[in-house]
């Protein structure tokens, strides 16, 4: 009842400021009346901030609003670990010292092992902080050989990665489709993919600027292959994003098809929008306000624009294969995923699209789709993931039998 959209909080808020309003009305000092003035402000300031909050599903707990604002993590299922930094293409030792220590608490094998570390990319030279989730499986003996498909998971704008976890609702999510056998295990990588709230990159390689579909498509996954036991870049990734993050997918996801075979958007849209960056390109300045990137590039607007581009995939390259969701009572978004999945299927057989009656552009919509959503993609993950097992065993052994019937070159011929 007292939590940010209980509905008790709301009225106490109202009951606090009508006491004030009445206090101002039947005093009679100056100082008095200002005071209490200024003190009205805040129930009304803070009523307008929690009727936003309520409209768009965010915060449910006053925990989760601490966790995500401070970027701990506090509230996730298993406790959030901090691992030191590395550059994408290095091996992290204080990764590996980290996954031996969970690997040693049994408490792994049953919530697995939520960390969070920084990551600084080879070529992009962008350092950012990115949440890393191993399922239970990961820690499990039937497993301990198993290189486990992999989940790129891109969050709105204004957002951060650790909203998966205190907003989105990721782990318990997940858990309870694990349990269930509704998914099927993969790892989570969760990266920060605008550098900071007051931004909004939109994942795009900007031409005279910061270049973050590089980071987050190629450098993050990148050291996840390095220090992880993941499937290598392919049809056994995935990314899926919501809001703006569900534009990042899909856009990503098309420009880098070999490294992803299925796509995600939970209320994304398909070109792109004004970008709010870092003046100069300087991590930490002001934000600036840029219509279009790519205004003088009009090659580069056709690649970054998924619904035009999805229709001019190249013939005879394999495009990734995309679920979409929706509120309905949410129309723009719901006709841009509409638009979309009308030229995607141009190239792919089937375009799900689920729509969320009633749902408007929130967290409760992503919340809702965020389920259906894994229970499509894993099992395919986990599929592609056994084809390529197979194909490379095949390969393996074909090179053995090579090696085996390969005629042998006796020393006396060889002299001779």
């Amino acid at each position: 009842m007292l939590e940010p959209q209980g509905t008790l909080f709301f009225v106490l808020l109202v009951l606090a400021f009508a006491g004030l309003v009445t206090w101002l009305a039947l005093s009679k000092l100056v100082v008095v009346r200002v005071l209490v003035a200024l003190l009205a402000f805040i129930p009304a300031a803070v009523f307008g901030v929690a009727a936003v909050n309520k409209y768009y599903g965010y915060y449910q707990t006053w925990g989760a609003l601490v966790s995500d604002l401070s970027g701990s993590g506090a509230q996730s299922v298993p406790q959030l670990a901090e691992v030191a930094g590395a550059s994408g293409d290095s091996p992290d030792g204080s990764v590996r010292a980290g996954i031996a220590a969970a690997e040693r608490d049994a408490l792994s094998q049953q919530t697995g092992y939520l960390f969070r570390t920084t990551v600084t990319g080879h070529s992009s030279r962008i350092t950012r902080q990115v949440y890393v989730y191993l399922p239970p499986q990961y820690f499990q003996k039937a497993y301990r050989n198993a290189r486990f498909p992999a989940i790129e998971l891109l969050h709105g704008s204004p957002g951060q990665p650790a909203s998966w976890i205190n907003v989105m609702d990721v782990i318990p999510i997940y858990l309870g489709l694990l349990d269930t056998k509704q998914a099927t295990p993969a790892v989570l990588v969760m990266p920060d993919t605008d550098g900071g709230l007051s931004y909004s990159l939109q994942c795009l390689n900007n031409p005279h600027g910061i270049q973050d579909m590089t980071f987050v498509g190629k450098e993050v996954p990148d050291w996840v292959m390095t220090n992880l036991r993941v499937m290598p870049a392919g049809p056994a990734w995935g990314i899926a994003g919501y809001s703006e993050g569900g534009y990042c997918a899909a856009n990503i996801g098309l420009q880098y098809a070999a490294r992803f075979g299925y796509v995600g958007a939970l209320s994304g849209y398909f070109e792109p929008s004004n970008s709010d960056v870092p003046a100069g390109g300087r991590p930490g300045a002001a934000p600036v306000n840029v219509p279009n990137v790519f205004a003088k590039y009009p090659r580069l607007a056709l690649l970054n624009t998924p619904y035009k581009y999805v229709g001019q995939f190249p013939i005879g390259l394999q495009a990734p294969y995309f679920w979409l969701a929706a509120g309905g009572s949410d129309p723009w978004y719901l006709q841009q995923a509409e638009l979309f999945k009308q030229y995607a299927m141009t190239r792919v057989p089937d375009v799900p699209l689920m729509v969320v009656k009633g749902g408007t552009h929130s967290a409760n919509v992503w919340r809702t789709a965020l389920g259906p959503m894994l229970d499509w993609m894993t099992p395919k993950l986990t599929n592609a993931a056994t084809q390529v097992n197979e194909d490379v065993a095949r390969r393996a052994a074909a090179e053995r039998l090579r090696k085996l019937s390969k005629p042998k070159v006796s020393t006396e011929s060889a002299s001779a």
